[in-house]
Parts: structure tokens; sequence; C-alpha cells
């Protein structure tokens, strides 16, 4: 992980997290601006040019902290379900991610003032009465632990609160930067999970399934309730094949009874995010497969998608119970 350019705003030049982040490169050429939506938010930027050399834009984000979770998100039965953007953008660049037509920059926005997300958990928290949180939702915050240590802080916040379940989600093989803490029960360590083919061929700068799979073996052995997410399952050719083989790889190498629950969905994106991937990725079979509209988002046609679930459902049920599957 390396950024020539840091972007800084003004306001947060002397915050602490500014300070502890600027210290990772310090061979960066730093920039000071006025907001980070100058950079960011600018139009006719090419997306796909900056993921290769991504500026880090460092920034004070002042309001919504909080954001009620999407429906085309697994919320697993539990209400009060939120999210948060701590980080906008990912150091990955998987082809079907939605990110790329939600924002006009490929670079990354980190928002330094932490205490003030913490502080908006923990008032709806206890207006509500309970809380399931998911912080890493528009880039994969664990990736990031090495510079920021934000899942680190977020774990200890959440220990101990009552009804109150985070969920850290991640492609990434970073377990060991949060290996060394004392296991909460308030957490939920998440993996989205790949077949092979589909990591090398569509999910660019990302781990390996087998180092993966490692990671989560490892929280396993340490006590943490881990999820495997199988979302986005790709209708891709040979697909049947492809992805008995992997459930298959997935349990030779993790014990069924040990991993917490699981998820699984087919590709499903935005309208009007996909619109806008569509003018930026002409090369991509994924994003031109030719969906069915279902409201405000673009979906495999039903009967696709049923196949799809329950062969990949019926796989999975020989060696987890039906009851651990969240479709």
């Amino acid at each position: 992980m390396y950024f020539t350019h840091i972007y800084i705003e003004k306001d947060i030049l002397k915050h602490s997290n500014t300070l502890n982040i600027l210290q990772k490169f310090p061979k960066a050429i730093q920039v000071e601006i006025d907001s980070y939506k100058h950079i960011f938010n600018r139009p006719y930027q090419n997306f796909q040019a900056q993921k290769k050399l991504p500026r880090l834009i460092l920034a004070k984000k002042y309001e919504n902290f909080l954001y009620s979770g999407s429906y085309l998100t697994d919320q697993f039965k539990l209400p009060n379900f939120y999210y948060n953007s701590l980080v906008l953008n990912c150091l990955y660049n998987c082809e079907y991610c939605y990110l790329q037509g939600m924002y006009n920059s490929g670079h990354v926005v980190v928002f330094v003032n932490i205490k003030d997300f913490l502080e908006e958990a923990e008032k709806v928290w206890k207006e509500k009465g309970s809380l399931y949180l998911c912080i890493s939702y528009d880039t994969d915050l664990l990736a990031f632990e090495k510079i920021l240590g934000y899942c680190r802080t977020w774990i200890e916040f959440s220990r101990g609160k009552k009804n109150f379940l985070l969920e850290i989600r991640s492609k990434s093989s970073s377990f060991l930067e949060i290996s060394d803490l004392e296991v909460s029960e308030n957490v939920i360590l998440a993996w989205s999970l790949s077949p092979l083919v589909v990591v090398k061929t569509y999910e660019k700068k990302t781990p390996t399934l087998k180092r993966r799979l490692e990671n989560i073996k490892l929280a396993i052995e340490k006590g943490w309730k881990t999820r495997i997410c199988l979302d986005p399952v790709l209708h891709i050719s040979g697909w049947r094949e492809i992805y008995s083989q992997f459930i298959e790889e997935i349990f030779q190498d993790l014990q069924p009874q040990a991993i917490h629950d699981l998820s699984l969905g087919t590709f499903r994106i935005n309208a009007d995010y996909l619109k806008k991937i569509r003018k930026i990725r002409t090369d991509s079979k994924i994003i031109f497969y030719p969906y069915k509209k279902n409201g405000s988002a673009f979906e495999y046609p039903e009967q696709v998608k049923k196949e799809m679930i329950n062969f990949i459902t019926n796989l999975l049920t020989k060696y987890i119970s039906k009851e651990k599957i969240y479709i």
C-alpha cells in the first residue's frame, strides 16, 4: 500500500489521526485543500485510470455518520441495521463493484474524525435499544487496518454493549492486525469468498482464496464469531462446476460447526450505478449481462437467480445447517 500524494483538508492538519497516517507515508507529497469534495467530487474523472495509482485524501465528515442499511444487503433478520462510511472507496478493484458507479473518483477518502462516528453510534444504540452496525460497507476497512487502526478502535468501543453487534466484512488477509485483541462477543468478522477463477478474473488486487481461508481459520481458532459471505455469486460459464469445487474447497479447510453463519446472494446492483458503470467498463461481460430490473435495482432473471440459489444451497447443506444460511 503506497500513496504518492496525500491531500489534506486544512481543518484537520493537526488532528492526531492525520499525523499518525502521515507518519506511515513519509515520502508522499502533501497537498493542503479546503474540502475533499473539490478533489473527490469533480466531474469527468476517470475512475479506472485513478485506481491504477490512487491518491489518499484525509478529511473531516460533518454529518450523516450513520445510514440505514440498504434492502439489497443482508440484514440477518436483525432490527436497527445501520452502516457508516469511515472510508470512501477501496484498495481493491473488483470488476463488479458498485463503488465505480457510486463515485466519480477512484481516489480514497479517509475521515479522520472517528470520535464523531463513535458518538453517533452510541446515541442511536441508546435510542433504539439495539444496533446492528456494519463499519466496512463502502470500503474494506480491515485491509486499511495497518495504517488506520479503525477496526481495533470499533471493536473496543462495542465491547460489552448489550444488543450492539458490529460486523466487519472483508476480502483481505489482514486478520493479524487485530489478532492480539481479546475476543469480543459483540463482533462478527465476515469474509467475502469467491472461487479462485473469480478472484483471478474479476477481483483485481484482492488476496487469493487460500489466503482468505487461512485468515478465517485463524480467526476461528482465536475464538471470533466468523461469517462466510458467498456474495455475489456470479452467473459465469461453467458456474455449476466452479461453485461445486469452490464449496468443497471451503469445507476442506474449515470446520462447518465452527462457522457462525453464512450469507448467500447473487449479483445485484443499483440501476443508476449500473448505467454509469456501463459507460466506463465497456469490456465487461458481468456488467453487460442482460439483467432484469426489479424496483430500483438490476438483478439476474428470476429463473436464473432461483436456479443458482437452489443449486448452491443444496451444496452448502451437505456441510452446514439450513438455519445458518441467510439468503
